[in-house]
Order: structure tokens, then sequence, then C-alpha cells
């Protein structure tokens, strides 16, 4: 069967922290909530992080042997695993650095990473507890339902189909906005964080104030955070001084470095770095040389949306960032492959709208609108 979505449950834990140690895991339809597949396996001495970040590794490995073309949520109780891989913790602890490295790989591009609170990873933790006291694990996983805190939770298409209908609390409308064209835009060359940075051209901020007037036409915009890179700023200048915003700077929504590539057009790119050029398109998790990987920019850009969603509940946002970021938040809505990132263009200055609910819902609410055509 195939699955084009599925729910990795992991734990993992340590009777005296060092002590003897198991790990519990499992990949679940969210659909059905049938388990897919599960391990429980003891580890000997160890302490309760390195087992649950090995509970982590098992259930990506399941799900990459189970479900290999499916787009993965991962939820766990360790709030220090979840932060970690969601790239907002760092990483100090020797023995877990090499356990995420190989998590980090498993991970397909735009994994979720969830924290649940204990009772609602009841089924992981049983397979944990289950290894160490030596109980059996099925070979064969059977089928069951939804854990009992989840089992009244809609689907998410059902929960997809509520989108559309009276919601209790209002959504957090990001409205990305992509700056305008500048001379490397034109040229079609790589202009990455780290790169020169150009400035925006005469086309690029006419494209700004389309932008800025078109904005103001709608109205309802409560705040304006802008990545901090030249043409960025520039064109949520342009928006600012429309909507009587100020516009915050956000690290968080710089471009992608792509490294030695910045300054190249594609076939440049592909003339002198036929390899790395070729390893990237197949990889999210490879970088540029010198550059940086779209999972890291994901993860990045995950923190900054998660800021946001945090600061403004129920507001309206305009986000001026970058063509990666943009397309980021757009295929982690849509759950969409890899290989969607190649085939989206999104043009300077054009608006992309999602929406996010208390629930976790997202909806994608429009994509490369240009405020000049409207």
């Amino acid at each position: 069967m195939s699955y084009s979505h599925v729910i990795v449950e992991a734990d993992g834990g340590s009777r005296g922290n060092p002590g003897p140690a198991a790990y519990g895991a499992l990949v679940r339809d969210p659909s059905t909530g049938q388990v897919i597949a599960q391990q429980g396996k003891t580890l000997g001495i160890a302490t309760n992080n390195v087992a649950e970040y090995s509970g982590l590794v098992a259930g990506l490995e399941l799900a990459a042997e189970y479900a290999p073309d499916a787009s993965i949520e991962v939820r766990m109780d360790s709030k220090l695993v979840i932060e970690q891989m969601a790239g907002r913790w760092k990483i100090k602890h020797p023995d877990l650095q090499p356990l995420a490295i190989k998590a980090q790989s498993l991970a397909p591009f735009g994994t979720e990473w969830t924290w649940v609170p204990r009772a609602q990873n009841s089924a992981a933790d049983a397979l944990a507890n289950n290894a160490l006291d030596g109980v059996p694990i099925p070979l064969q996983p059977e089928p069951a339902g939804p854990t009992p805190a989840k089992a009244q939770e809609p689907s998410d298409l059902k929960k997809a189909l509520q989108g559309w209908g009276p919601q209790a609390e209002p959504p957090t409308q990001l409205i990305f906005l992509r700056h305008g064209e500048t001379p490397h835009t034109a040229e079609k060359r790589f202009s990455g964080s780290g790169g020169d940075d150009p400035a925006l051209s005469d086309t690029g901020r006419a494209q700004a104030l389309a932008a800025a007037e078109y904005l103001a036409r709608i109205g309802g915009v409560d705040a304006l955070v802008t990545s901090p890179m030249v043409r960025a700023r520039q064109t949520a200048d342009a928006v600012g001084a429309k909507l009587g915003l100020e516009p915050v700077a956000d690290n968080g929504w710089v471009e992608c470095s792509f490294g030695d590539w910045d300054g190249h057009t594609f076939a440049e790119v592909q003339e002198k770095w036929p390899d790395a050029l070729n390893a990237w398109m197949e990889s999210t998790n490879v970088a540029p040389p010198g550059g940086e990987s779209f999972d890291a920019c994901a993860r990045r850009a995950r923190s900054a949306r998660d800021g946001l969603l945090a600061r403004y509940p129920g507001k309206t946002v305009v986000v001026v960032t970058h063509v990666t970021p943009i397309k980021l938040m757009v295929r982690s809505v849509l759950q969409a492959p890899m290989s969607s990132m190649f085939r989206m263009e999104l043009r300077p200055a054009t608006l992309t709208e999602i929406h996010w609910y208390a629930d976790g819902l997202a909806s994608l609410r429009s994509f490369n609108v240009q405020p000049s055509l409207v």
C-alpha cells in the first residue's frame, strides 16, 4: 500500500539515566490511525536522551522502508529532541550529535516536528517499556486505532474541509511578498545570502510601489516583517510608507545561501559544477559549495514562521522575503514532494497568502499574484 503522509511516533527511556535503556518507534497512517510498522529494542546502558534520539532514528528508518514516498510528521514528548531537530535549539552534547545527524539525513524535506504531551505518546512509550521488560513485539504490526488523546480528532482532509466554514478563532494570515526585481533577477542569476546583495533596479522599485499600492487598497495589515537583505528592505520600505508601518527585520527570512554559485546563471553552474549541481537537485540535504541546503533553509524559515504565529495570533502580517523561503512555505502547506521546489515559478514583487489556524491547519489562499495586473 502506498502512503502520501505518515506520522512517526517515537520515545525512549533509561532506568537509571544512564542505565538499562530502550526505545520504541512506530509509523501510523493518520487517516485511519492504523499502525503501519513498529519496533522496540534495548540499547544496553544509555541515557534518556540517547534512547529518545535512537527511537527517532528507528522511526524514520521504518518510515523510509514502509512509506518511502510519504511526507512525515514526527510526534514526540521529548521537548529537547523536537526543538533541536526543528533547529531552534543547539545540539551541544557529543553523544547526541551523531544521532541527530543520522536523523536529519533520514528526515525528508519538509518534515514537521511536533511536541506532544506524554499521554499522547503512550504507544511508543509502551514499546520501549515492553522491550526493557522482555515483552516480545509482534513481527507484523496489528491494526490499531488512533491513540486515545487523538481518537476524536478529524483527519487532515476533514480539517481542511472545515477550513472552508466558520472557525472558532480567526487564522493568522501571512502575506508573503517577494522583493522587486534586481539586475540578478532579470538575468536569472543565483543571488543568495552571503553574495553581492544587489539593490532593486528601476523596474524593481516600480514593482515595489505597485505592491505597496495594492496592499494599501486591500488594507487590514497589522504588521510588516522583512528580510534584512537590501532588495527586500527596499521593497518593505515602499510598503511601509504606504501602510504607515515600520518594517521589522528578521534574519530568518533571508534567502538561501548559494555559496560559490552566487552571481552565476544556472547554465554557468551546470558547466562549472555539474556534479555538485546534480547532487543538489537530487537531495534537499545537499548544499551548494560553501552554501546552505534547502533542509537547513527550511528549518530556519519554519522557526521564523513559528515566531510570527506566536507573536501575531489572528493578525495579518506582510512578510517581504525571497523566492526560496516562500516556496518552502507553500511546499510545506501542500505536503508536496521535494521536486515541487523546481516546478514553482514565483515572479518578482508577487504575493502569496497562507492562513494558519490555531488547530494547526494551514490553507494556501493565493500564489504568485502580480499586483500590477490586479
